[in-house]
């Protein structure tokens, strides 16, 4: 396909910005084009195991922790650790469609929750109504860092992952330059966090092909040509 078909069916705001970023070059742009979405496939692939592995770990914490395999359906109740939680709304929304639909476990109930519910569970309030413990499921976490920076910490990847969900570009800095800076600090974030949740990126991610380390040269092949 020709540029302009290519332009027609993406739309021209879409494809100028990597248009300007290679200098007015269509092969380069397309190209630049078809790399970020290998590099998003490759990413959301990582994140997709991080976030299951995140999501379990906190699961079976808290069932332990509270002694309650329903945790997250007792814990909105009042006084709970969801109970006055932003994200207290998506949780009983999801109980009550599950019930209805007569598919509710706490297993499925776990799976049909956000990458952002997760997160949310490392804000003060509910870290503090959970006993400040939830940091135990990263045994090999960096002793110094506390709840609000592994907070911070998951709140970037969680931004990462949903410019990847909404189709936004990861290969630009803030100036509109080609530039692997953002994704690739976002990478070995992922891996920094499997890491402390005690499991090598070699053993937990082997046979996916998800290092994404060669797209990573060839969109800076491109940054240096442009």
């Amino acid at each position: 396909m020709r540029y302009e078909e290519f332009e027609k069916a993406l739309s021209p705001a879409r494809l100028n910005r990597y248009l300007l970023a290679c200098g007015s070059n269509k092969n380069r742009a397309l190209q630049l084009y078809r790399l970020n979405i290998l590099l998003c496939k490759k990413m959301y692939g990582i994140l997709n195991v991080l976030e299951v592995v995140l999501r379990n770990a906190i699961n079976v914490h808290y069932q332990q922790y509270f002694a309650d395999p329903n945790w997250i359906k007792s814990q909105l109740l009042a006084g709970g650790m969801l109970s006055i939680a932003p994200k207290k709304r998506e949780a009983a929304e999801t109980i009550n469609k599950l019930i209805k639909s007569g598919k509710y476990t706490s297993d499925r109930l776990v799976s049909c929750l956000s990458f952002g519910f997760w997160t949310y569970l490392f804000t003060k309030y509910p870290f503090l109504k959970g006993g400040q413990s939830i940091l135990k499921i990263l045994p090999n976490k960096s002793k110094p860092l506390g709840q609000r920076a592994v907070y911070n910490d998951l709140m970037k990847i969680k931004n990462f992952r949903n410019r990847i969900a909404h189709h936004e570009p990861i290969c630009f800095d803030g100036n509109g330059q080609v530039n692997i800076a953002y994704a690739q600090s976002n990478y070995n974030l992922i891996l920094k966090y499997l890491y402390f949740l005690g499991f090598g990126a070699n053993q937990i991610l082997w046979g996916l092909d998800a290092s994404p380390n060669n797209v990573f040269q060839r969109i800076d092949d491109i940054a240096n040509s442009c």
